[in-house]
């Protein structure tokens, strides 16, 4: 039996990033990228004005106010996408769009509600007073302001998020070069389990680990391929398990502990290689790790509680690796306990808790129902896991301790 730091050095010591392909520009959204982007063009490409308003010499109106409004002359409508052709000459302006480019000649842009009409036998376009004194450059956007030509905008390595994939577009990338996605097989395991459509008969469940573990597998970045139920024989267990080079990586659940029906862990030993299947915690002891063929596999216990602790602790951060992620583990805080814990000295205790923030910005945690590994109410009402250490047996109210946050993802790759 292995500590759980240990089992998790054995298994990212293993697993190497998958090969980048190249997507279109939206399947690249939360995937890590695999190489820089680079601009080919300014950004903005053109000064453009920042807001609806009238394009002036910022000299013209420096003094301007309400009770003192400058007038000026109107010589050009200016929208968007359209090529001024009148330069803003002493005492003219143009009415301009958001976006529009900048008319020779001004430098600062009115924004509309410190303005309103003029005379109508002012310019082309009547007149307008100004009646506020902007600063100069006001409501210009300059070009190259944010990017320019040759700039890298996105480095290799980074998660692509919203904002990035609207950079990528913006200096002409439709595809991005980043990490696949690892496809991921999930297999439960046992007589007794029944499709998520069938009501369950005397001495069966429903196979809701396969759904659960897709769903992490998603979460994690990887793509789940649920394969269906293997039997309780080592010949219908083996006929699954064997399909394990089909895939980036493999999970069951179920069939690794002691009982006379568990033939996962030998089935394994028999067409692949087991690495370790114990580990120092609860929920979850029976954790089996090995690989067959190249592929890494993954044995989970089968209660529901177990699988996703287990998933949690070593499948995701595989995953993650795989998928070009730097950050595998969920981020951590410290909480204090609201209530006494007992717990075995010799494992380490993951417990489905809250997490909650008060006022001052500390954190208390509190454990979020039945700790029962055959029970999944506590986790999903719980937005955390309190990580509990080998060689205390008691933990009073009041202790600090170290809280592993399920609900935050983190904010870089």
């Amino acid at each position: 039996m292995i500590s759980v730091e240990e089992a998790q050095e054995q298994v990212l010591s293993r697993i190497s990033r998958l090969e980048p392909e190249r997507v279109d520009l939206l399947a690249a959204l939360g995937r890590v990228l695999a190489e820089d982007v680079v601009s080919d063009i300014d950004v903005a490409p053109f000064d453009n004005s920042a807001m609806d308003g009238y394009a002036v010499r910022h000299a013209d109106v420096r003094s301007a106010s309400a009770d003192t409004p400058i007038v000026l002359d109107v010589v050009e409508h200016i929208p968007a996408g359209v090529s001024p052709q009148v330069t803003v000459a002493p005492g003219t302006a143009s009415r301009i769009m958001t976006g529009a480019p900048m008319p020779a000649g001004a430098d600062t842009v009115v924004m509309v509600e410190r303005t309103r009409p003029g005379r109508a036998d002012g310019g082309p376009d009547g007149s307008v007073e100004i009646l506020a004194a902007p600063s100069p450059g006001e409501n210009v956007r300059t070009r190259g302001e944010e990017v320019r030509a040759g700039d890298t905008v996105l480095l290799a390595g980074e998660k692509i998020g919203p904002a990035a994939i609207g950079l990528a577009a913006s200096v002409g990338h439709d595809t991005l070069l980043v990490y696949r996605r690892p496809r991921v097989a999930i297999v439960s395991t046992g007589d007794e389990l029944v499709d998520v459509t069938e009501k369950p008969g005397p001495g069966k469940i429903r196979n809701s680990n396969s759904y659960s573990l897709a769903a992490q597998v998603m979460s994690a970045g990887g793509e789940p391929h649920i394969l269906g139920v293997a039997r309780d024989t080592e010949e219908h267990t083996r006929s699954m398990l064997e399909r394990a080079p089909e895939f980036d990586l493999m999970v069951t659940t179920g069939g690794v502990s002691m009982g006379d029906f568990d033939v996962v862990k030998k089935v394994l030993e028999e067409i692949g290689e087991l690495a370790f299947w114990k580990v120092a915690m609860r929920p979850g002891g029976p954790q089996t790790f090995g690989a067959i063929g190249e592929t890494p596999f993954f044995g989970l216990p089968g209660n529901p509680t177990s699988t996703m602790v287990g998933f949690e602790m070593f499948v995701r951060p595989a995953v993650r690796k795989m998928a070009g992620f730097s950050a595998l583990l969920r981020p951590r805080s410290i909480a204090r306990l609201t209530h006494d814990v007992k717990k075995r000295a010799e494992k380490r205790y993951f417990l489905r808790s809250r997490i909650t923030r008060s006022s001052d910005g500390r954190y208390s945690v509190t454990v979020s129902g039945n700790q029962s590994s055959a029970l999944l109410t506590s986790m999903h009402r719980g937005n955390c896991l309190i990580s509990l250490p080998e060689g205390e047996s008691l933990i009073t109210a009041g202790t600090e301790v170290l809280c592993i946050r399920l609900d935050m993802e983190e904010g870089t790759a």
